[in-house]
């Protein structure tokens, strides 16, 4: 665990309008890549990419995809987070940022299922892996430049800032998808869930191209932060760890799990609220399995006017958190989301005024769990893993929640004949675990990021590095004996000790 929290002054090194701006445009282009492909996984992706005669298999073939990336995100969770370890945070920010804006530029060139087969549906797959690849390594990063460089009392909120880029990002993304459909609409009016020839031909393809620019602006902000001044203490001390992943293993396992359980109500809240209720809003009430029966420009603007209390609740999540602490703020809102889960089949059958109501709670909600993440993930791991552990710990929780959240969604909303009862419990349900990890967990807001590991887990790495030397010795004693009839000196074990 990291260190009591002590009063040592330490003078900034990145301005603090640099931080903010630095971490939230990454995350706010990040998720901007996300929700553009989320929109056209809904919109136009089961008809280019994934051609069924059953609308409802090809919606779940293009969620699939999108669940797919949610794979990937740990691995290079694991990649950027043993770079951002070992030779610092801004590099890696860059890598992660360029990774994801190549991949989404490319998505907005690929051939379609009709131009080129299942040639055409593989690369959309790999380029998505791409994406989850990418977005694996950049909101730990993100988190990492906003906590390191905040000033005392203030870190929960300078940790919602690159959380603010998720609501930022889905405005930006379904904004452009809305003005492109009303530049090209079809016979039936400006609603793209009914695209026209010229949507499905070329108009999806703009928002993808677009975020070159936005990763142009991103790398420019990027390029002009310096190294925390945490990080180049730790690496100056000589503590930076060879195998960041190993040490997050070995010592802080607990951290690991109960890092991955406090964010699962998050992603399943977050993606049902932005990806499912996408399809059940503008799916229509006669349909096999009906929906709220809006047309999608009616029903993303009222996601777009939830998503405002998103961001608004974002930023007052923060002071809350600093005042009151990270995990007392938590379980107060989990517990909210557990009862909100059970109030959607009241809320979505209140007519439109309940509907609104659904999304602003729901999205108010999402807010105020998401914003003390951006501070309480990073407090659990020291310096020398603290890319490393929150960056697992954070994507882990997307597989268990935001990579099946919208699959099961559509198989439990069949399952209620068009109620979405079923999915309000499963959002319930994945509350109470996250509950009970919180409960389980301890607050960190005292912590300090400056400091070392704790005297325990540094005596144990010692006893580690002890063992494996001794270990090196005797294979090296064994091999000379093997190769000599047992003469000749052993060789020497290796200098570099293993941190």
């Amino acid at each position: 665990m990291p260190a009591p929290h002590t009063d040592r002054a330490q003078a900034p090194v990145n301005s603090r309008s640099r931080v903010l701006v630095a971490s939230l445009i990454g995350t706010t282009i990040e998720f901007y890549d996300f929700y553009i492909y989320a929109t056209a996984a809904v919109l136009v992706f089961p008809t280019l990419f994934f051609p069924s005669s059953d609308p409802t298999t090809a919606l779940l073939s293009s969620f699939a995809v999108f669940g797919a990336a949610m794979v990937a995100r740990p691995i290079g969770a694991i990649v950027f987070g043993h770079l951002g370890d070992r030779i610092g945070r801004k590099a890696t920010l860059v890598a992660s940022l360029l990774t994801m804006g190549i991949a989404t530029f490319l998505i907005g060139v690929l051939p379609t299922y009709e131009q080129a087969g299942w040639i055409a549906t593989a690369l959309l797959v790999l380029m998505r892996l791409a994406q989850g690849f990418a977005i694996g390594g950049e909101w730990s990063g993100a988190a990492l430049v906003a906590t390191e460089n905040a000033p005392s009392g203030k870190r929960a909120l300078y940790g919602t800032f690159p959380q603010l880029g998720a609501p930022l990002g889905f405005i930006i993304g379904n904004g452009l998808f809305l003005v492109i459909g009303a530049l090209l609409p079809s016979a039936a009016g400006a609603d793209p869930s009914q695209p026209s020839e010229a949507f499905l031909e070329w108009g999806w393809r703009v928002p993808f191209l677009f975020s070159a620019v936005m990763v142009a602006i991103g790398l420019w902000v990027r390029m002009r932060l310096v190294e925390s001044t945490v990080f180049s203490q730790t690496r100056e001390a000589g503590l930076v760890r060879k195998l960041p992943l190993a040490t997050a293993f070995r010592s802080h396992w607990r951290q690991l799990i109960l890092g991955t359980f406090f964010m699962l109500a998050t992603y399943v809240l977050f993606y049902l609220m932005t990806t499912f209720s996408l399809s059940y809003g503008r799916t229509a009430k006669d349909a096999a399995v009906p929906g709220l029966g809006y047309g999608y420009t009616t029903f993303v603007l009222m996601m777009i006017f939830g998503v405002l209390f998103f961001a608004a609740f974002t930023l007052i999540s923060g002071p809350l958190a600093d005042r009151y602490g990270r995990r007392a703020t938590l379980i107060a809102v989990t517990a909210a989301i557990v009862v909100f889960g059970l109030l959607w089949v009241p809320l979505t059958g209140s007519g439109t005024l309940g509907v609104v109501l659904w999304l602003v709670l729901g999205f108010t909600l999402m807010g105020m769990t998401f914003g003390p993440m951006g501070a309480l993930l990073p407090e659990l791991f020291p310096t020398s893993v603290r890319y490393t552990g929150s960056g697992i710990s954070y994507n882990v929780s997307s597989i268990l929640g935001a990579a099946v959240a919208p699959f099961v969604a559509v198989a439990l909303w069949e399952a209620g004949d068009g109620s979405p009862w079923l999915v309000g419990v499963y959002l319930s349900s994945m509350a109470v675990l996250t509950l009970v990890a919180l409960l389980l967990g301890k607050e960190t807001k005292g912590v300090a990021l400056d400091g070392g590991e704790s005297p325990a887990v540094a005596e144990r790495d010692a006893a580690h590095r002890e063992r494996d030397a001794a270990d090196r010795e005797r294979d090296a004693a064994g091999t000379a004996t093997d190769g000599s009839g047992g003469a000749g000196p052993a060789a020497e074990p290796s200098a570099e000790p293993v941190r």
